[in-house]
């Protein structure tokens, strides 16, 4: 009934637990000595990957004035780099967030994402502190690692550093209706992710060392086999994304890069230009410490510490309701 729209999604004995989930979280981060930060919710500039979309406000000064436009952050990356450029040491925060077009039972436009950044750690230093928190909310946890290459070769036979195109279409087409074109090699392998291996995955893995085409904001270097590979990892629980970290790209010259390779896809995809953030090309010009990052969805972690399946059951009140 609409009339009991003014309810909480979650029950009150939830929210407690959830109190108390933060609360273990930010000892955690205590006890390390890392320090807690807050970061601008509302931004000049739009976050540039092409597959996130950022929420629009308008700001007004005053009649007659055309309004400045602002976005809503998608995640406080950008501003934290900021920080840790200037000079801040070991940071965390726990920051509202907003996508837009998200909205499920294990997605909503605003929730809470847990960042934090380790100087002179690398992604596998990190991964051990991820898993460390993590195991510390839920103990039952079981976590195993696993490259790339090594899920795509176990569960599809097939080398993803070194297949073709083709090979890569065809794999696609066996699993997935895809009646397109496309020679990006790295849209079908994100389609085999999504929708044929992520789907396969079960209890806590690490995903590691993924294509350097792949790096977005993460450093590059070889792996074992002496392949080029991002220093970047994501953690899944049963198929659903918990965390994803890099070691941290420093290079300003390589950041303008990357920004404006993503802008230049967003126009290939017909999708608007954002104005691009200069300031963190600027901070990583004035000489950002060498360290390692990671987001982690901390609605996500609450649910999965208390055993339920939607996020209606860990958050106040849902879009719907909000």
């Amino acid at each position: 009934m609409q009339n009991d729209l003014w309810r909480p999604n979650a029950s009150i004995e939830n929210l407690r637990a959830r109190a108390r989930i933060l609360a273990q979280v930010r000892h955690f981060f205590a006890e390390r000595e890392v320090l807690e930060v807050e970061t601008p919710v509302l931004s000049k500039c739009a976050v540039s990957d092409p597959f996130i979309d950022s929420l629009e406000v308008s700001f007004g000064f005053q009649p007659g004035i055309e309004d400045e436009r602002l976005y809503l952050q998608t995640s406080p990356e950008y501003a934290m780099k900021r920080l840790l450029a200037a000079g801040s040491g070991d940071i965390y925060q726990m920051a509202k967030v907003f996508r837009n077009g998200e909205s499920g039972r294990k997605h909503n436009p605003e929730f809470t994402m847990l960042e934090w950044y380790r100087l002179g750690f690398d992604d596998r230093q990190l991964m051990a502190e991820v898993e460390a928190l993590v195991t510390a909310v839920v103990p039952e946890l079981q976590v195993r690692y696993q490259s790339y290459a090594e899920l795509f070769e176990q569960e599809l036979g097939l080398d993803p550093h070194g297949a073709t195109l083709e090979q890569l279409q065809q794999a696609c087409r066996a699993h997935v209706d895809a009646p397109f074109e496309d020679d990006d090699r790295d849209t079908w392998l994100n389609l085999l992710m999504s929708h044929v291996l992520e789907p396969r995955l079960s209890g806590a893995v690490f995903i590691h060392s993924y294509p350097a085409s792949m790096a977005a904001l993460a450093q590059v270097r070889e792996d074992e086999q002496g392949r080029r590979v991002a220093a970047r990892f994501e953690l899944f629980v049963d198929g659903v994304e918990l965390a994803n970290g890099y070691h941290e790209l420093t290079d300003a010259a390589e950041q303008a890069r990357r920004l404006d390779a993503d802008q230049q896809q967003r126009a290939a995809l017909g999708l608007p230009k954002r104005p691009l953030d200069a300031r963190l090309v600027h901070a990583l010009e004035s000489g950002m410490p060498d360290c390692a990052g990671v987001a982690l969805g901390v609605d996500r972690l609450v649910m999965l510490a208390l055993g339920v399946d939607s996020l209606d059951q860990v958050v106040s009140f849902m879009h719907a309701r909000a």
